[in-house]
Order: structure tokens, then sequence, then C-alpha cells
């Protein structure tokens, strides 16, 4: 696997499923909002997370000289490792393909509040309440087994805080929008697995 597959991986969760969504629906599936409440603030703090993992992949991929300066842990920095890395990154781009296409045209990055979706639980949806996000960090993790350095770990440390307030939001959000029907689904199905 070359460093050029990690930006195809990124290419092809966000951006091609954006893409398609939203030539399907005429919905734009960025949904953050540029408000100062909770959701806002978290939609940015996304983008900066987007905007590091791009700058990290695509100066490992074609400035390798500069690695470097993203303080690298070169003891980690081994074959073996690289292969669990690229593992979980195929298992996630699995994972989040799969559950964003049993999400449908519900799937959104952030909470929709003006384009209604039926509540999703069927697929993986039917094992975790949050199978994208549980793709996510297996990516993260596959990231930083690829490039271990105090950049992806930052991006390790703040997606998870990040991804876990997100998903206190959208649940809040789903028991409002969907009332006992979400609420019987949340005590049947876990929030990870």
């Amino acid at each position: 696997m070359t460093p050029y597959n990690l930006i195809i991986y990124f290419l092809l969760v966000f951006v091609v499923r954006s893409v398609l969504l939203w030539k399907k629906t005429g919905i734009n599936p960025l949904t953050f909002n540029k408000t100062d409440d909770a959701h806002g603030f978290n939609g940015k703090i996304f983008t900066i997370i987007s905007i590091l993992e791009l700058l990290i992949v695509g100066l490992y991929a074609f400035k390798n000289e500069w690695y470097e300066y993203l303080l690298p842990f070169w003891y980690l920095e081994n074959e073996t490792l690289q292969k669990i890395g690229w593992g979980f990154l195929i298992v996630s781009l699995i994972l989040v393909w799969i559950a964003q296409t049993h999400m449908a045209n519900s799937w959104r990055i952030g909470i929709d509040e003006e384009n209604k979706a039926k509540l999703v639980t069927n697929g993986m949806f039917s094992i975790s309440r949050n199978p994208i996000f549980l793709g996510i960090m297996v990516a993260n993790i596959g990231l930083f087994l690829i490039i271990p350095n105090a950049f992806t770990l930052l991006i390790i440390s703040l997606s998870t805080i990040s991804i876990n307030t997100q998903i206190r939001l959208e649940e809040e959000f789903l028991k409002r929008e969907f009332g006992k029907d979400y609420e019987d689904y949340a005590n049947k199905v876990r929030r990870w697995i």
C-alpha cells in the first residue's frame, strides 16, 4: 500500500459519498450549522480534524522529506504495525461504506433539522447505533499505526472527544425527532458494539 491510498480512502469515505447523496437528493449532507451552539462548535472541530488529516496525509504522500516536522514516533515505525494499520483502514472503509449504504438518503455529516429522514435501525445499525463513527475511530487508529506521529495521535484525541460529543447531540435530536421509537431502539442496540 502506498501513501496515495490514504488520500483515496478519505476521498471515498467523505467526498464521493457526499457528492453522490447531494446529486441524488439535492440535499447537502454536510449539515453542521454556523452558530455558536454545541453542534456548530463540534462542526468546527470536525473541520479542523479533517484539514489536519489531509495535511498530514498530503505531507506523507507528497513531501516525505518534511515528515520529520510532524514529530514522528520513530520507535513505532515498522512494517508490521503499518500492515496492521492498513488492515484497520480497509476494515474501516468497508464498515463505513456499508453503514452509509444502509443509511441511504438519511446519511448526513451532522444534524439535519431541516430535511426529515427516517430512523435507520436495520443492517449494521442493528448491531451498533454508530457504525460510521466506529469506522472513523478504527480509521484514525489505522492512520496512527501507518504514520505514527504527534499529529496523528492528536487526531485520535480530538476525534474521540468530537465523536463522543456528536453522538450525544445526535441522540438528543433523535429522541426529540422519533420519541419512543428511538428510545426502544436505543434500549435494544448498544451505542458502539
